[in-house]
């Protein structure tokens, strides 16, 4: 888990923010998809991918996410649209506390791939344990 800070541009107009794969991002992007109009005490998440990496960027608003390496846990709360979130490695994730207004885009190294998915968290700390 990585925060990656964006450079945003602008002037008297507003702000923008490019990403760009392999320069802001770390990887290239083949995927992107966003979450939005999530309902008040829903969580998402709760897998974890084998190979794949993801940006996570709250645009507007924010959520907290609840990352799991199967040894320990860390919060970290997407609440700018200049902060991204870098999540690499075999790494369990949680989204909670969406605001009423966040959007959250996830750019992805990879298309989806169902395979990719451990969506058992036992299952998961096993394999993570397995991995050290």
């Amino acid at each position: 888990m990585k925060i990656i800070e964006f450079t945003p541009l602008g002037d008297s107009r507003g702000s923008l923010v490019a990403l760009e794969a392999n320069k802001s991002i770390p990887f290239d992007i083949k995927r992107v998809y966003y979450i939005f109009a999530t309902n008040m005490g829903v969580s998402r998440g709760y897998h974890a991918h084998r190979n794949l990496k993801q940006v996570a960027v709250c645009v507007t608003g924010s959520c907290r996410f609840i990352l799991d390496d199967g040894f320990e846990r860390q919060e970290v709360v997407l609440d700018s649209s200049t902060k991204g979130l870098l999540i690499e490695g075999l790494i369990w994730r949680e989204m909670h506390d969406f605001t009423p207004d966040c959007v959250l885009m996830v750019l992805a190294s990879d298309y989806y791939d169902e395979d990719d998915y451990i969506r058992d968290y036992h299952k998961f700390v096993k394999e993570a344990r397995e991995q050290h």
